[in-house]
């Protein structure tokens, strides 16, 4: 699902960014109508008049017709850490932010809220119970992990193999699953969105409270 806008384009890259997001809802549409697996990549090239090979030009993989934008996230969270003026927790939780305020942006845009909630919870549920897209989750989670390990050691003169970075960087992510979590019991179709804005941003603050001190030490740089 593409809940992004964007912001001054060209016409060639409008046009690119038109069919991404054409073939990122018709993917999610078919593949909420008869499962991930009944439904091949060529089905959805013809739904959008396109050919297999474009749509491999704009995916690596059927997977990531659906969950895509790792290197947003990936650079947000790169960049996030390697500040220093603020606390590793502190970056996450902005990147975080800016995901459920995009999300909840989309959301409120849409005539049918109770609707359009259930479609983001249906989404959720094809993920869990699909193993291949369970499995895209745990090596893009894993990717994103490396990432920050990677970045904490820079930041704080270790070796990027250096447990404490591997567990900082496993900690922080795990933010992500609290947040998930905290949007699957919130929309229930009967909050606004600013009422599940307040209640996803609690829990994940609340959960982050729980791992800033233990992190407090990347902040410092300290050995």
């Amino acid at each position: 699902m593409d809940w992004e806008t964007s912001g001054a384009e060209g016409l060639r890259e409008r046009k690119k960014r038109l069919l991404r997001r054409r073939l990122t809802d018709t993917a999610t549409a078919m593949f909420l109508e008869r499962g991930f697996d009944a439904v091949r990549v060529a089905e959805i090239a013809a739904a959008c008049d396109v050919s297999e090979k474009t749509v491999f030009n704009y995916f690596p993989s059927k997977e990531a017709l659906i969950l895509d934008r790792p290197e947003a996230t990936m650079a947000a969270l790169r960049d996030g850490l390697a500040g220093t003026g603020r606390t590793p927790v502190e970056a996450v939780l902005e990147i975080l932010a800016g995901e459920l305020d995009a999300l909840l942006s989309w959301l409120e845009t849409q005539p049918d809220r109770a609707g359009a909630s259930a479609r983001i919870q249906a989404f959720a549920e094809l993920v869990r119970s699909t193993p291949a897209l369970r499995a895209h989750h745990r090596d893009r989670t894993e990717q994103l992990e490396a990432v920050a390990a990677e970045v904490l050691a820079a930041r704080t003169g270790r070796a990027a193999d250096d447990p404490r970075c591997q567990i900082a960087a496993t900690a922080l992510l795990g933010l992500w699953g609290i947040q998930s979590t905290a949007l699957r019991r919130s929309l229930d179709g009967e909050r606004s969105p600013d009422q599940v804005r307040r209640a996803v941003t609690a829990d994940v603050r609340s959960a982050a409270r729980l791992i800033d001190t233990g992190l407090a030490e990347f902040a410092a740089g300290s050995r």
